[in-house]
């Protein structure tokens, strides 16, 4: 009985107190007698049960309220409430949980939490626009990351949308050595190395489904390491040092992206704009992504990426004639 007294006590304090919430030994005993078998117990056995409680390594403190009473509580568990909440907030507004599993994660990070504080958790951010269908993300990962701690290939049917949306799975024996987990652009991807070809493939994680393990490896092959900022998931054909002309309300943005490879200058002959130089993986996304900033944004050099954005803007005008 003395056991299960304490035991109680300590689920009360971990529920109902934090720093700005404390309970009197009168609190204590009186949930005691209406929640639990225990009846009615003093205060000098509450007293000695949070004395043991203390002893065993339990973090239970207390400050003096009115009539010099003391109000007893068990601080922040690991996470202050303030990181509880940004993770929380963090699992609400991913796209590739289901609704299920969402309230399955935040009750796990209120048990944390004091009911006071759980109260505070209930606004909570939400996505905005359409929801992308629910994919069982954290399965996937879970068979991912097990795969290449065991050094094993990877076999899975990979999912491709139709007309309406809907994804249609392609079952194939891909025999893929997977190497890395990447988080980029709010989704997870998985780099893997065709052992035949030395060539790195890259795949959606919410796409894949019937993950199976296939034959070990020796050892892990070594990705190729980016020399510049890198725009999508995919290897770019190659890193060139490119030079722009901006304008400067782009600048924030601009440099936002291209991180720590990428500097900034006035530019003399346009008070309005700047030049701004890094060095940047050349893709079909590089493009795409200098075509997002229209007239405010021009390649300065090399001449090669130049002649190329120019043709690629001379096919856009064509397909929308005169």
């Amino acid at each position: 009985m003395e056991h299960e007294r304490i035991l109680y006590i300590l689920d009360y304090l971990t529920r109902c107190t934090d720093e700005k919430h404390g309970a009197t030994l009168a609190d204590i005993a009186r949930y005691l007698e209406t929640h639990t078998n225990m009846g009615r117990v003093s205060p000098l056995t509450l007293r000695r049960d949070i004395e043991r409680l203390e002893c065993a390594g339990n973090d239970v403190r207390f400050h003096t309220g009115a009539h010099n009473t003391r109000q007893y509580y068990i601080p922040q568990k690991g996470f202050t409430f303030n990181e509880i909440r940004f993770l929380v907030d963090t699992v609400s507004i991913n796209k590739f949980i289901s609704p299920a599993q969402k309230r399955k994660l935040i009750h796990k990070f209120e048990v944390l939490c004091s009911e006071a504080q759980v109260r505070q958790l209930i606004s909570r951010v939400t996505l905005t626009g359409r929801e992308t269908p629910s994919y069982d993300l954290l399965e996937n990962l879970e068979k991912v990351h097990a795969l290449i701690s065991e050094r094993r290939k990877i076999n899975f049917e990979y999912g491709k949308s139709d007309l309406n949306g809907n994804l249609v799975y392609y079952r194939k024996d891909r025999e893929m050595i997977p190497c890395k987990v990447v988080f980029f652009n709010d989704r997870f991807y998985l780099k893997c190395v065709n052992e035949a070809s030395g060539d790195t493939r890259t795949y959606r994680i919410d796409r894949m489904r019937r993950i199976r393990s296939g034959e070990n490896v020796r050892r892990l092959p070594q990705l190729p390491k980016a020399e510049g900022a890198v725009l999508d998931m995919f290897e770019p054909e190659c890193f060139k040092v490119v030079k722009f002309r901006v304008r400067r309300v782009l600048l924030d943005d601009m440099l936002e992206t291209l991180g720590q490879f990428a500097r900034a200058e006035d530019d003399p002959e346009h008070p309005d704009c700047v030049i701004v130089s890094a060095n940047i993986g050349i893709s079909g996304n590089f493009y795409r992504w200098v075509m997002k900033y229209g007239e405010n944004a021009e390649i300065l050099s090399p001449p090669d990426v130049r002649s190329r954005m120019r043709e690629l803007l001379l096919q856009v005008l064509e397909k929308y004639g005169k």
